[in-house]
C-alpha cells in the first residue's frame, strides 16, 4: 500500500510538472501532447514515467540529447514523499484505512492541498509568480471541506486566514510591493484558511526564518542574481506551511516548554 501511494503521488507529480511550466506561461492544461521544449518533438509514454525515465535517458531528450530541467524529477519525487507521509501522518488520525467516506474525503482533500503548494512552490521559485488557476480553487476547495466536514472549525480558520491576509498587504503596501508580491498576499489567506490558530503563526514563523537565513546565506556566497533581484517569498511560505500541518502541535510543545524554561 505504502508503494502504491508513493507511486501514484509521483505520478500525480508528473501532470502537476506540467501545471507548474503551462499556468504562467497562460497555456492550456489539457491541449497538446508533452513534448521536449527544444525540438517540439512529442513524448512517448515511456519518456513521462515519472523519476524513471528521466534516469533512463540520463536526463537528456531521447531525440536531441538536450539536457532536461532537474525540476521534474524533483517535483515526481517530492509529490510522492508528501502523498506517501500524509499516508502516514494523517492515516491514523482520521482513520482513512477504514476507508470510510469521510475517512476518504479527508485523505483526497490533503492530496489536493499538497498538490496544490507543490505547485506554487515550484512556480515561483522558478518563474516568480504564484497562479491564481491554483490559489483561488484551493482556497474554495479548503472553505467547502471546512464547512462539510469541520464546521465547528470554521470560525478559527477564517480568522486565521484574514489576519495572515490583512498582515501580509500591511507589509505589501508599506513596502509598495517591494518587499513581497501580491500573490504572497493571496497565498497568505489560503494558509491561513488550511491551518487555522495557532498553526498559521507556527507557519509564518518558519517561513520568515528560512527566510532570512536562505537570504543571509545567498548574499553571502553572492548568488542572490541566480535567483533574480528579489527572493521568492511563495516557498518559504509553502514550507512553513507544510511544516506546521505535519508537526505544528509538536513544534507548539517545543515552544512551550522553552517559554517555561525562561
Amino acid at each position: 500500500m505504502y508503494f502504491f501511494v508513493f507511486i501514484a503521488g509521483a505520478f500525480i507529480g508528473s501532470f502537476l510538472n506540467v501545471l507548474v511550466d503551462r499556468l504562467p506561461k497562460g497555456q492550456s492544461v489539457f491541449g497538446g501532447r508533452s513534448h521536449c521544449d527544444k525540438c517540439k518533438k512529442d513524448l512517448a509514454w515511456y519518456d513521462l514515467i515519472p523519476v524513471f525515465s528521466f534516469i533512463f535517458l540520463k536526463g537528456k531528450c531521447r531525440y536531441c540529447h538536450t539536457p532536461l530541467s532537474w525540476y521534474y524529477p524533483i517535483v515526481e519525487f517530492t509529490t510522492g514523499i508528501m502523498f506517501l507521509s500524509i499516508f502516514l501522518v494523517f492515516g491514523e488520525r482520521f482513520r482513512i484505512y477504514d476507508l470510510g467516506f469521510m475517512s476518504l474525503l479527508s485523505l483526497i482533500y490533503y492530496f489536493f492541498i499538497i498538490s496544490s503548494l507543490i505547485v506554487i512552490f515550484f512556480t515561483d521559485l522558478k518563474y516568480g509568480i504564484i497562479p491564481d488557476a491554483i490559489v483561488f480553487p484551493s482556497i474554495l476547495v479548503s472553505f467547502l471541506y471546512l464547512f462539510f466536514n469541520h464546521y465547528s472549525l470554521i470560525l478559527n480558520h477564517l480568522l486565521a486566514g484574514v489576519g495572515a491576509f490583512l498582515f501580509f498587504l500591511f507589509l505589501f503596501l508599506i513596502t509598495k510591493g517591494k518587499g513581497m508580491g501580491f500573490g504572497d498576499v493571496k497565498l497568505s489567506f489560503f494558509l491561513g484558511l488550511i491551518l487555522g490558530f495557532p498553526n498559521t503563526a507556527v507557519a509564518l514563523y518558519i517561513a520568515f526564518l528560512t527566510g532570512a537565513m536562505s537570504g543571509c546565506i545567498l548574499i553571502v556566497w553572492k548568488r542572490k542574481k541566480l535567483l533574480g533581484t528579489r527572493i521568492p517569498f511563495g516557498p518559504f511560505l509553502v514550507l512553513g506551511t507544510i511544516v506546521a500541518l505535519f508537526l505544528g502541535e509538536q513544534i507548539r510543545e517545543i515552544i512551550m516548554r522553552f517559554l517555561v524554561l525562561l
